[in-house]
């Protein structure tokens, strides 16, 4: 990799599905479950299903999910799909990037290191407290605090830790936009689940190789 960014950046700010782990398999699982309650929806819920929405927000998940649904059901679903999701996720957990730890170690002692996802509340506290990976980070902000798209919650995170020159993993579309949005450079996790055809400062074909770089 010929991409250097050495001293570039003073923070950097990650996604987390797709980013730092991979918890599709049991999203699924918590989903299907969570559906499998109410009588008005017949059709499964499957690993690829929850991957085509990675990245949207909690909200625009269960809109393009179930279009058909009314406004009332829809909500029903998301809240039993959100109680079933840290359920099963609490115990299951999900699956985390090799060498995420040793990584993260490393570069925490050059940058100071965030989370925003645009999740629910209590997802990033699950990942946080399944991996002991508290130490690691300085703060994290996710859709379900304040109902902000993630543009937002990154500029929320670059100035309540006044950061003068963060840097965004991420691996969609939708990741890209944010940051770009926000103001702040990307960086492409091309192991994830999306695909960003240009724009960003670096790809990293996995986790570790953000060391290479950075």
């Amino acid at each position: 990799m010929e991409t250097s960014l050495h001293n570039q950046f003073d923070s950097i700010i990650f996604d987390l599905d797709g980013t730092l782990w991979d918890s599709t398999a049991n999203v699924a699982l918590a989903w299907q479950a969570a559906i499998a309650q109410v009588d008005y929806i017949d059709e499964e819920m499957t690993v690829e299903r929850v991957r085509s929405i990675t990245g949207m927000t909690y909200d625009a998940i269960f809109d393009k999910l179930f279009p058909n649904l009314d406004t009332q059901q829809r909500k029903e679903v998301q809240t039993l799909c959100g109680i079933s999701e840290l359920e099963i996720l609490h115990s299951k957990g999900g699956e985390l990037y090799p060498k995420l730890g040793e990584t993260l170690k490393q570069l925490g002692t050059k940058y100071k290191l965030y989370i925003v996802s645009n999740c629910q509340s209590g997802y990033i506290e699950l990942f946080l407290d399944l991996n002991d990976m508290h130490t690691h980070f300085l703060a994290h902000q996710c859709f379900g605090t304040k109902g902000k798209p993630k543009a937002d919650n990154i500029k929320d995170i670059v100035n309540d830790h006044q950061l003068k020159a963060p840097v965004y993993v991420g691996d969609t579309m939708g990741d890209y936009n944010a940051a770009t949005e926000a103001g702040v450079p990307f960086i492409f996790a091309s192991y994830g689940f999306g695909s960003v055809p240009n724009g960003m400062v670096a790809t990293v074909n996995s986790f570790s190789q953000l060391t290479e770089i950075l």
